[in-house]
């Protein structure tokens, strides 16, 4: 998986950084756990005014093996909307058609 960059890239607030990279990890650990082998794809984007990052990969079929999806305290996502919240930023995640996609966007 390499990330899909777009946008003219620059400096932004540390903080800001550091949420996009947090939020970045946990989804990517996510899809480990739920839906271990299924692709994923890292959209971050540079727009005006905010960053964006986008994580999306398959739902696993129902009868999927999961060994993975019951460690954790299950509170990733709670922590990052909260990280989110906490820069100016809001984070979207669930269920999208086929797809899980986790959005981020902060000021930067």
């Amino acid at each position: 998986m390499a990330p899909a960059v777009s946008g003219d890239v620059r400096p932004v607030p540390a903080q800001a950084g550091l949420t996009v990279y947090r939020t970045a990890q946990e989804a990517l650990t996510n899809a480990r756990k739920h839906a271990p082998g299924e692709p994923i794809t890292l959209n971050l984007g540079y727009e005006p005014g905010q960053v964006t990052v986008t994580i999306v990969n398959p739902l696993p079929p129902q009868a999927a093996a999961r060994p993975l999806a019951a460690t954790g305290a299950g509170c990733g996502l709670t922590g990052l909307a909260e990280r989110a919240a906490l820069v100016g930023g809001q984070l979207t995640a669930g269920p999208d058609g086929q797809t899980w996609r986790i959005s981020l966007k902060v000021p930067g």
